[in-house]
């Protein structure tokens, strides 16, 4: 359970949108807005998990001739601006096209806390999770509500520090009810002494204050991306910055959009 006197928010937004430049303004901008930690997209072509707004997103950054390596130099730059947690998302594609450790060393190296790959999961991991473990960088599982018990002990015996909870299946980005469901998963979750970030459709600070109880963070994606959008309409890169900050403070309950 979160004990801060503010829920923590992780924040998701993509690699090279809606230019590489300001894709670092976003991420200087969920800083100020009082972020816990960044979760950085690289895109990739053609994701599993993703709902139009971040797919759209990955499309457009890939259009620009957006590369991997310029993923990894990105966060070496947002580790150089600031101290805090900055976990690298990406599809397994993405890893396998480096090669695992090559992968995991390249991340461990940039000062990124952690990886996040939804599609390489403990137990098909093609060594990911074991690879992390010597280089000494987390791999964050993601789980859904309705996992068998037999199955998140094998999830749980990866030892995570973090785990990742989807609060319903699907993809990113439309509304989601927190309900009996997925909150009570959550509750399920906690005898397993992990850190768990919740998220899928996060857009409210209702729906985050809502959480407090049941993990240490929300993550929010699709609607930071869509705020940084509309703001990218205007061409300058500082409304990026500015209205990245906003949508955290929103989200935290200090502010209005």
């Amino acid at each position: 359970m979160s004990t801060d006197n503010r829920m923590k928010l992780v924040t998701h937004f993509i690699a090279g949108y809606p230019t590489l430049e300001s894709s670092f303004e976003t991420a200087k901008g969920l800083i100020a807005g009082g972020a816990y930690a960044l979760e950085m997209q690289i895109p990739f072509s053609d994701p599993s998990a993703d709902g139009p707004v971040i797919e759209s997103a990955c499309r457009k950054s890939l259009e620009a001739g957006f590369r991997v390596a310029e993923g990894f130099e990105l966060v070496e730059r947002i580790k150089a601006f600031a101290d805090i947690p900055v976990y690298i998302m990406s599809y397994s594609a993405i890893v396998f096209n480096k090669g695992v450790s090559a992968f995991v060393e390249r991340a461990k190296k940039t000062g990124a806390s952690g990886l996040i790959i939804p599609d390489l999961t403990p137990g098909s991991d093609e060594g990911l999770y074991e690879t992390g473990r010597n280089a000494g960088i987390g791999v964050v599982p993601v789980i859904v509500p309705g996992v068998s018990d037999s199955r998140l002990s094998e999830i749980m015996a990866e030892k995570p520090e973090w785990v990742y909870l989807a609060l319903r299946s699907g993809i990113t980005g439309s509304y989601t009810t927190l309900d009996e469901e997925n909150l009570g998963f959550l509750a399920r979750l906690r005898k397993y002494g992990v850190k768990i970030m919740a998220g899928f459709g996060i857009r409210t600070p209702e729906q985050v204050e809502t959480l407090r109880p049941y993990c240490e963070a929300a993550i929010a994606g699709s609607f930071i991306v869509n705020r940084v959008t509309e703001a990218a309409a205007a061409s300058a890169v500082e409304s990026v910055q500015e209205a990245a900050a906003d949508a955290v403070k929103y989200l935290l309950g200090q502010d209005q959009l």
